[in-house]
């Protein structure tokens, strides 16, 4: 509303520094040249991105700046905002919000430039008094930042060497990084670049000779960054929909997202008004920030936004600043690059899950595993039957939060107390009773069941649990014999090939099917059988070479193998009502904070570099370098059959980051920086960093722990 002019105007006018020194007379053909509006509690008087014509002067009542999520200051009578729309029509810096009632003196831009032919002398004091206050903010922002870098991380060159490929370029020192780079890269969209191996976002500024790759779709942590960016998002929806509602991510999906909502709510309800949501900042093209704060800065902010996890993390960090991501008000820790905008995502689709939503990643679909002809999808395999949501996990969620262990640092917490002792019993624990389960389920199948099957991804303990099940399966009473499934391949020269044209020693045609269809129908028949060995160093078979095997009444046959979940490997053998399935894999894990938790993959793969560095001499980056490999196979051979299983175990342990951080920490320094696993190991030490580190002895040598670190009682 438009108000008219009022002689006491002209005190507020005059304490201005913009128009400090100014007589009566010329404070009043000021004034003329002024509206002036009155705005109620709550208004924005102008919006940050918006195109300004207008600069206000502030007669009565408060407002705040802010800049994103950011409040800079409060402002009140005598103070002026919105003075870079007498340059141009730029988009404003900021936005303003009226904390009461409002009466506002505005000048045009119009009126400003007519002003040095009306009054010239009050022309030229306005626009030196302008300049001023414009140089004295530009001094007073170098000196802040100036304090919070310590005058350490100004560049020392003004340009900078930047190899990208067969090409070596001289660029000029702050050039963002996706500047230099193509839209697409091995024929998907690129969404970060890998920057002397360590990824980063393309809004990063390059202030140093670096060898510069792009990240795009098509590869593992390209895909990572844009998952990472998407849960932050969504994080972002839910705050604008249901800012009361506890939302976190509890898992990943190599398309997806798997999310849980806290409380008793009507998740589809609320996923779709978080979807609606979701897509208007996608529509929006929401900028994604990483900014850097001081310990004590983020903690603070952390505490006050209730991200108590978070907060936790933060009190135990030997470094003085610390990563955020941001989008809109929402915070998060920075656990790796973003996508520059909410724009860069696609379609995307909620669903109920067991945990409580799934977000599908659309544009993810096309660069999933094909077999058979046809593109696996873990999204929809997630939907059926849940990797994220068995009963012993959920179990495990319970007796954690009972020890007040929810998050890493949390977890941290208890370990700095002296309860890690009590951790590992507990956990330990944990796993024998529900090894014993299992057993007492097998036993009271008696009169059916004859075979056992183990399956599970690489590195899960399949080993290990297996030794503890036939400890259990004696107890009730149940002889096992063990039958491994690696010992019936076919002769590596009859090994089917993907489509890449390498030997898929993970197919199911790689087993002789034949032979052990035989064998098992023998041995359920009472014969003894003289069992296959394979020479994995020649790549023969020896279909003969094995253990005498014999069955007698009572006895089950065990089998352990990356098939065991299939039904077609023990087609027209058996009904399936005398196979006793079980899936192995750590599903459970500690949460950073509501953004980012390790994932079981990672958990495997630190599992899986420990073990073959420490017991057989392979070097983690030739480990990491099989693994893409390694995850094909278990999507397209184990995931899909998970709904047959009729036992889940999870084999996760919630201090067992603790104990591999004392060996992986080297192993992983040990990757050169110049090789291509370098920025998966760079990641997971990043991964590490978050665990108190606890001294192996504390471990019990029936772990399953053991069967990676060695030490195991066992005999492998």
């Amino acid at each position: 509303m438009v108000y008219g002019k009022r002689l006491d105007d002209l005190d507020v006018l005059g304490r201005s520094r913009l128009l400090r020194g100014l007589g009566v007379r010329e404070l009043g053909a000021f004034l003329d040249l002024l509206d002036q509006v009155a705005l109620p509690h709550g208004t924005s008087v102008i919006r940050e991105g918006d195109a300004g014509e207008y600069m206000y002067f502030v007669l009565e009542g408060k407002a705040r700046l802010c800049r994103g999520p950011m409040e800079l200051r409060s402002i009140g009578p005598g103070d002026h905002f919105g003075e870079l729309a007498m340059l141009d029509e730029r988009p404003r810096p900021v936005t303003v919000e009226a904390d009461t009632t409002m009466r506002l003196a505005r000048l045009s831009r119009s009126r400003y430039r007519a002003l040095a032919t009306s009054h010239p002398r009050l022309a030229l004091h306005f626009t030196q008094a302008l300049a001023a206050a414009l140089g004295d903010e530009v001094i007073a922002a170098t000196d802040s930042v100036g304090l919070l870098v310590h005058q350490r991380s100004a560049p020392r060159r003004l340009q900078v060497r930047v190899r990208r490929g067969a090409d070596e370029l001289i660029v000029a020192t702050g050039t963002v990084v996706g500047s230099l780079l193509p839209r697409e890269h091995d024929g998907a969209p690129v969404v970060g670049a890998a920057s002397n191996k360590r990824p980063v976002s393309l809004e990063s500024a390059i202030v140093a000779d670096c060898q510069l790759e792009p990240l795009s779709l098509a590869s593992p942590n390209g895909r990572e960054i844009y998952s990472r960016s998407a849960g932050l998002v969504l994080l972002e929806a839910a705050r604008r929909v249901a800012p009361a509602l506890d939302v976190r991510l509890a898992g990943t999906l190599e398309n997806g997202l798997v999310v849980e909502v806290v409380g008793d709510v009507d998740v589809v309800r609320v996923g779709q008004a978080i979807l609606g949501a979701m897509r208007r900042l996608i529509v929006e093209d929401a900028p994604l920030r990483e900014e850097i704060w001081s310990i004590d800065e983020a903690r603070a902010e952390l505490g006050e936004r209730r991200a108590a996890d978070a907060a936790a993390l933060l009190a135990n960090r030997r470094e003085s600043t610390v990563a955020l991501a941001t989008c809109g008000e929402t915070l998060a820790l920075g656990m790796g690059p973003l996508l520059p905008r909410a724009g860069y995502l696609g379609t995307v689709e909620i669903e109920p899950h067991a945990r409580g939503l799934l977000l599908r990643l659309r544009d993810l679909d096309r660069y999933m595993p094909a077999a058979s002809g046809a593109r696996m999808d873990p999204a929809a395999a997630e939907a059926m039957a849940p990797r994220h949501g068995s009963e012993m996990a959920s179990a495990a969620r319970r007796w954690l939060a009972g020890l007040g262990v929810t998050s890493v640092g949390t977890f941290d917490e208890q370990c700095v107390r002296g309860r890690v002792p009590e951790l590992i019993r507990v956990a330990e624990g944990f796993h024998e009773k529900w090894i014993g389960r299992i057993a007492d389920a097998i036993s009271s199948r008696a009169d059916t069941v004859r075979i056992i099957t183990v399956a599970g991804p690489s590195s899960s303990g399949k080993t290990t649990f297996i030794k503890r099940l036939v400890v259990q399966l004696l107890v009730d009473g149940r002889r096992p014999l063990a039958l491994s499934l690696d010992d019936y391949y076919v002769d590596r020269e009859r090994t089917v090939r993907d489509e890449s044209g390498e030997y898929d020693f993970e197919a199911l045609e790689a087993i002789d099917l034949s032979l052990l269809r035989d064998h098992v129908l023998r041995l359920l028949a009472g014969e003894a059988v003289t069992t296959a060995r394979y020479d994995f160093v020649r790549g023969k078979s020896d279909r003969a070479g094995g253990a005498s095997l014999a069955m007698r009444d009572g006895d089950v046959l065990l089998l352990e193998g990356i098939h065991g979940l299939n039904p077609a490997l023990l087609d027209g053998v058996v009904s399936p009502d005398r196979v006793f399935r079980i899936f192995v894999q750590p599903s459970n894990t500690l949460a950073f904070d509501r953004l980012g938790a390790l994932a079981p993959e990672d958990v495997r793969l630190i599992r899986r570099i420990v073990r073959d560095r420490h017991q057989r001499e392979y070097s983690a980056a030739d480990t990491i370098a099989r693994w893409p490999s390694v995850r094909r196979g278990e999507l397209v051979h184990i995931y899909p059959f998970l709904p047959h299983a009729d036992a889940v175990f999870d084999s996760s342990l919630v201090y067992e980051l603790s104990v591999l951080k004392t060996y992986a920490e080297r192993y992983l320094l040990e990757v050169p920086a110049s090789h291509p696993s370098f920025t998966t190991a760079h990641r997971l030490r990043r991964l590490i960093d978050q665990f108190v580190a606890i001294h192996p002895d504390h471990v019990p040598p029936t772990s399953l722990i053991r069967e990676f670190i060695g030490g195991s009682g066992f005999e492998y």
